[in-house]
């Protein structure tokens, strides 16, 4: 969720890469990482600092842009940010239509930016239950991104992972696990599979998943930092994704697969390997 477009240019950004000849173990099919995030810390922020709770989710809308466009130089294939979660409705009524209006603005202020860096935006979770500026806002914004083929970003809106598992359930017939992530691809978004995750990161020091991607997220690489979310930015990614890179992933096996080995034979979930 962002507030107004920046007027900085790709080329005036300072450079984010990893080396050359970084190597990462990803279970998607591009070979570009799958990278979630849980975004917390606005509130800490704001308390620290003296300031209302809701500079905090402005000060964290800022560092949603520069998450966003150091992950799309960094090569990340999917980025899924926790935006809004189902129980997150428990949240004072001001918070709450605070937040809804600014991922509105989000959703139509950054479309140009998106398509700049030719970034797709998806939104998953329970869009029924959303106000209808903001669901037309997300159809708009799915729409006109919709071309975006150098990275998915998708925003994860009055989102359960417990409820999109039960919800994927009824619709499968014999429970294997493929048809299980195309079930709850379906629920998720229209357009997609559940794609399994790589790396999980954490701001503000706490160590717990809270009903996020808990099927895609089987094997993924968890990473906690202190970080408060609005101080996280492109570098902080990067040194996530650099500490990936130094893990070794092995899927149920004893870690001898090379990390070009296809996907379809390292990912646990369609393998069924455990």
């Amino acid at each position: 969720m962002l507030p107004e477009a920046s007027a900085r240019k790709p080329e005036d950004s300072p450079p984010f890469s990893l080396p050359s000849n970084l190597a990462i173990q990803s279970t998607s099919r591009t070979k570009s990482p799958h990278l979630a995030l849980i975004m917390d810390g606005n509130g800490r922020w704001a308390a620290r600092r003296g300031l209302p709770r809701s500079e905090g989710h402005r000060q964290g809308a800022k560092a949603v842009r520069r998450v966003v466009e150091g992950a799309a130089r960094l090569g990340v294939g999917t980025l899924t940010l926790y935006a809004f979660s189902s129980d997150n409705w428990r949240r004072p009524q001001a918070e709450v239509e605070a937040l809804m209006a600014l991922f509105r603005r989000f959703l139509i202020q950054e479309i140009p930016i998106c398509l700049r860096h030719g970034v797709q935006v998806r939104v998953i979770g329970h869009r029924h239950r959303l106000r209808e500026d903001v669901s037309d806002a997300i159809e708009r914004c799915e729409a006109a991104t919709a071309g975006g083929q150098r990275m998915t970003l998708r925003l994860a809106v009055d989102y359960s992972s417990r409820a999109q598992l039960a919800k994927a359930a009824r619709l499968v017939v014999d429970g294997c696990p493929e048809e299980m992530e195309r079930a709850l691809g379906r629920v998720n978004h229209p357009l997609e599979c559940a794609s399994p995750v790589d790396l999980l990161v954490r701001t503000s020091g706490e160590k717990r998943l809270s009903d996020f991607l808990l099927w895609e997220c089987a094997y993924a690489e968890l990473h906690f930092v202190d970080t408060l979310w609005p101080d996280f930015g492109a570098a902080d990614v990067e040194e996530a994704l650099l500490e990936l890179s130094r893990r070794q992933r092995r899927f149920g096996g004893l870690g001898e697969q090379p990390a070009g080995t296809p996907a379809d034979s390292r990912d646990p979930i369609r393998t069924g390997v455990r």
